[in-house]
């Protein structure tokens, strides 16, 4: 019998139907499947997650003895050295705090009376945002009128360390009467847009980030940093200098803080407002440390230029936290800045 003519070409198409039909069934499945191992593994890491936290929520305490005032709006945690001579501020960056200034303070004490204040977000001053550099600036400005500097004979000498530096810069550009002078240590005061990227804070939501900065607070990452940031010179850290970092950011409010202070970036100043200062009418340095990674290596004297500072003063062999690494040398950077005219 002779076939259809008609009916043979229908057959492969039909097969083609099957073949697809099948190929796809089998994706949905596939698909399914992996939608609830995702959904599974989802609700297990978060189970984990608030586990956890719950486990580590407890803060710990500011230590003893600290002493405070009130810095315009913010009640400000500071640390005081010396009982005579000119008055020397110190203002740290981001995620130090009047600590950070241990090593270099007493050597700088012979001679001034020196301050060391915690900037709000950081240290045990209270938690009050926006983390911006004008919030800052108020504080520090706010600060000198708490401890009565500013004023004929009492105009003192600011250190701004790494992101520290905008803020002095912006305190010596709104109230020059009141500065004697600047030192830009380790910072060129600059808004370069460093930080994490600007969607983090919408990614990483709780309870997986408050989980993720518990783990991260571990000592062997705090001295790796440390050892970076630092260098050679620097002191080992042992358990209470792991403590002196971590403490702050583990206190009540602090991980509140971090988290708005990471969503908007280091806080710095643009080119423009920086050149500023150099058509204010006060000595001015800055100081890095030579094998500095954190900046260029044309940074510092680009920001020397930019400020109308002499040429700056690398300290050979240090890394970014001068102050700590390599005190005898920053003291002798501000003792000849004391020292300086206009």
């Amino acid at each position: 019998m002779d076939a259809d003519p008609e009916a043979g070409p229908t057959e492969a198409p039909r097969a083609d139907a099957d073949v697809v039909h099948r190929a796809t069934t089998r994706l949905g499945r596939w698909g399914r499947r992996a939608v609830l191992a995702l959904s599974v593994l989802l609700l297990v890491v978060t189970a984990a997650s608030l586990t956890y936290n719950a486990f580590t929520a407890g803060r710990a305490a500011p230590p003893a003895g600290l002493r405070y005032v009130q810095a315009a709006d913010i009640r400000t945690r500071y640390r005081e050295w010396g009982t005579t001579g000119s008055p020397v501020v110190l203002v740290h960056g981001a995620f130090e705090q009047a600590d950070t200034w241990s090593r270099l303070a007493p050597l700088l004490a012979r001679d001034h009376r020196v301050y060391a204040l915690d900037l709000t977000g950081d240290g045990y001053s209270r938690r009050r945002g926006p983390y911006t550099v004008d919030h800052f600036t108020r504080q520090l400005l706010g600060f000198l009128s708490a401890m009565h500097l500013g004023g004929p004979g009492e105009r003192p000498l600011l250190v701004g360390h790494s992101s520290g530096a905008a803020v002095v810069t912006e305190a010596a550009l709104r109230a020059p009467g009141r500065i004697g002078s600047v030192m830009l240590l380790d910072g060129d005061a600059l808004d370069t847009g460093a930080g994490p990227p600007p969607g983090l804070g919408y990614v990483l939501i709780d309870p997986y980030r408050t989980s993720l900065l518990r783990l991260g607070l571990s000592a062997d990452l705090i001295r790796a940093v440390y050892d970076a940031q630092c260098g050679p010179a620097c002191p080992r850290l042992d358990a209470a200098g792991v403590d002196e970092w971590r403490r702050p950011l583990r206190v009540a409010g602090a991980e509140a803080a971090l988290w708005d202070m990471l969503g908007q970036g280091v806080p710095g100043l643009p080119a423009s407002r920086v050149a500023r200062l150099a058509d204010v009418r006060i000595p001015k340095s800055v100081v890095f440390g030579a094998q500095d990674d954190v900046f260029s290596k044309q940074a510092p004297r680009q920001t020397a230029r930019r400020i109308g500072a002499p040429p700056p003063t690398l300290v050979p062999g240090a890394r970014h936290l001068t102050m700590i690494s390599s005190p005898r040398q920053v003291a002798a950077a501000v003792e000849s800045l004391a020292h300086a005219t206009p």
